[in-house]
């Protein structure tokens, strides 16, 4: 029995996309062994600086986006295959992606809720725009080097990532016209609080940053405004992190 045409083309067309599909699934499973090994390290070391940061485990929904963002997509391809390992991997521009447990540590610390709006300081790879746009309703997010910045835009949205806005810019001006933020995530170390990302915190807003000199101690801060936008601020935890960059 001949078979119509229409029939036919779309016949053809899942025996085309069939082998790409099972690909796809075959890489990402080929990984889901090693993102859970990942993520049992990072509740480890959430169990280990608990007395540090008040949190002795990842909420659900954050190790759930860990277990999933395949972080090995965010890294340069010659180190794919250590894209799991509970540590820093350089990204180029003398840039690096952060350890898995500060992703999770400093996601965790902000509360992510459904419905939030959340601001990025430096997108990198792309990676903790990821995991936050598996948390919140959308993600802004902006980088100064710009070629990271373009490249990291291409990525999320080839995986899919249409509640994420990207920008190339200077970061510790924030994005005033989004604003304000429920939630803000900076991910390179000012050497002071930026005052326009506070500024731009909603009440009952959080925003997290490494705080410090390059060359000195850098201190995770976690800033809280309350109902009336008054500003609390606690330092978490020691860290590393590369310096954040201004424009010239």
């Amino acid at each position: 029995m001949k078979l119509p045409m229409i029939l036919r083309r779309r016949l053809l067309a899942a025996a085309l996309a069939a082998p790409l599909g099972a690909a796809c699934a075959a890489e990402q499973d080929s990984y889901a062994a090693a993102r859970q090994r990942m993520l049992a390290e990072v509740e480890a070391d959430m169990r280990a600086t608990a007395r540090s940061t008040g949190r002795n485990r990842l909420d659900p929904r954050v190790a759930a986006a860990i277990g999933k963002v395949p972080r090995h997509r965010f890294v340069p391809a010659q180190l794919a295959d250590r894209a799991y390992e509970n540590r820093p991997l350089p990204i180029g521009h003398q840039q690096t992606i952060s350890q898995p447990f500060i992703v999770a540590l400093m996601t965790d610390l902000v509360d992510p809720k459904p419905a939030d709006r959340v601001l990025e300081i430096g997108t990198g790879s792309g990676y903790q725009a990821a995991v936050l746009a598996e948390l919140v309703a959308r993600v802004y997010t902006i980088e100064i080097v710009q070629p990271l910045g373009e490249q990291a835009a291409a990525l999320l949205k080839s995986l899919g990532y249409r509640n994420v806005e990207t920008r190339i810019g200077d970061g510790y001006l924030g994005w005033p016209e989004a604003a304000p933020f429920d939630a803000i995530v900076v991910t390179a170390a000012p050497d002071h609080m930026p005052q326009p990302l506070v500024e731009q915190l909603a009440p009952n807003g959080r925003l997290i940053a490494p705080v410090g000199s390059r060359y000195g101690i850098q201190l995770l801060q976690l800033l809280r405004k309350d109902a009336q936008g008054r500003a609390v601020t606690r330092s978490v935890l020691e860290v590393r992190f590369v310096p954040l960059t201004r424009a010239r």
